[in-house]
């Protein structure tokens, strides 16, 4: 059989390279590849991230030659809105296209002093912590680097009409970034890059429910803040409600975080810890939570139950959650209490869905299980 392509068959062009996703490291290998030096990496990040500028052609700083080449081999794609929500207490979601009839969604929350992006890593979510709206629409793919950060470049781009401006970001939207870790570090170390969005390194917060093995390359792959949604003080109930912790249970998690904060005084963890009624905000769980996080660096962000249809739990009541911090603050820890922004659009924490196409069966699996078995009272 012969693999030889027909005379008049004309070949695919070949996929151009989306520029939008490289950080310094990879862009200057891009320029290298075409045999150009690596002071052009500075100068196409400053264009497209700084600047804003998705067309080769007014990168007047570029000979024309260099223009020409990128135009063949690369592009500034962006991602596309369907939907813009406003919130009553200002807070602003997105719902941003992908390929494949995927979308994800962003949040905005503006406040006095900052204005702070939550960003998603992956297109649903592979884990199944069972207090988050996420885990039940399944899971499709990571996202790609210019995918990530294209999120901040659509948000920059857009609040800026209304004078508005990101100053923080965190990737707490749909996915667990540190398994989409190579893409999540890229994103990072351009949001964070002087040249491209220049955020603060403490203005950038990776948030993880426990990814072991990657919190230790991630102390070694970039230099930003860390969020872990721990929300239990021992493994039993953990176990139960952010199921990763069978695998990373609680005594392999904390060395891991204590080894990302090591010799490194700026860094800090915040301990993420869902409200949820009856189940993890007695005195009793305050306490071992005090005990457990005594000698690392780091503050508590107590965080009131999102709900959303079908959930089995319930927010704790306010002066419940006020006492649990009592507690934690009486052990020496700093302690806050998130206030719930955009619930009235579903864009609080936990609320995200997106659009995803479930490669995973989990939300059918779910489905199944839930006709099979009498709903609990």
């Amino acid at each position: 059989m012969s693999f030889a392509p027909a005379l008049n068959q004309q070949s695919p062009a070949p996929a151009k390279l989306n520029l939008l996703g490289l950080d310094r490291q990879s862009m200057e290998a891009f320029f290298a590849s075409l045999g150009e030096k690596p002071f052009r990496a500075t100068q196409l990040i400053k264009w497209i991230h700084q600047r804003g500028v998705s067309d080769f052609n007014e990168m007047t700083d570029l000979s024309k030659a260099l223009r020409a080449k990128l135009v063949d081999v690369g592009e500034v794609r962006l991602p596309e809105a369907v939907f813009d929500q406003r919130s009553a207490d200002g807070t602003r979601k997105w719902l941003l296209r992908l390929g494949g009839d995927n979308a994800i969604e962003v949040v905005f929350i503006p406040e006095p002093n900052r204005g702070t992006l939550c960003v998603s890593s992956q297109v649903g979510c592979a884990l199944e912590c069972s207090f988050c709206s996420t885990a039940t629409q399944g899971f499709n793919r990571n996202l790609t680097a210019a995918e990530i950060i294209g999120q901040l470049r659509f948000a920059v781009a857009t609040l800026a009409e209304e004078g508005l401006s990101v100053t923080n970001v965190v990737f707490m939207g749909m996915g667990e970034p540190l398994l989409n870790f190579n893409h999540v570090v890229a994103a990072a170390n351009l949001m964070i890059d002087d040249h491209a969005y220049g955020l603060s390194k403490r203005r950038v917060t990776i948030s993880t429910s426990g990814i072991v093995p990657t919190i230790y390359r991630l102390a070694e792959a970039t230099d930003v803040s860390l969020a872990v949604s721990l929300h239990a003080p021992f493994d039993a109930l953990r176990d139960e409600l952010v199921p990763i912790n069978k695998k990373f249970p609680i005594a392999e998690l904390l060395p891991a975080c204590h080894h990302y904060i090591m010799d490194k005084p700026h860094r800090h963890i915040t301990w993420e810890y869902v409200m949820l009624d009856n189940v993890n905000d007695q005195d009793d769980h305050a306490h071992q939570l005090a005990k457990l996080l005594q000698g690392i660096p780091g503050k508590v962000n107590l965080i009131p139950f999102n709900p959303f249809p079908g959930t089995q739990y319930r927010r704790s009541p306010a002066a419940r959650i006020q006492r649990f911090a009592r507690i934690l603050q009486q052990a020496g820890h700093v302690v806050t209490t998130r206030r719930t922004r955009g619930d009235d659009i579903d864009g609080a924490c936990g609320q995200l869905v997106g659009r995803v196409q479930d490669r995973s069966k989990r939300r059918f699996r779910r489905e199944q299980k839930q006709q099979s078995s009498p709903t609990e009272m």
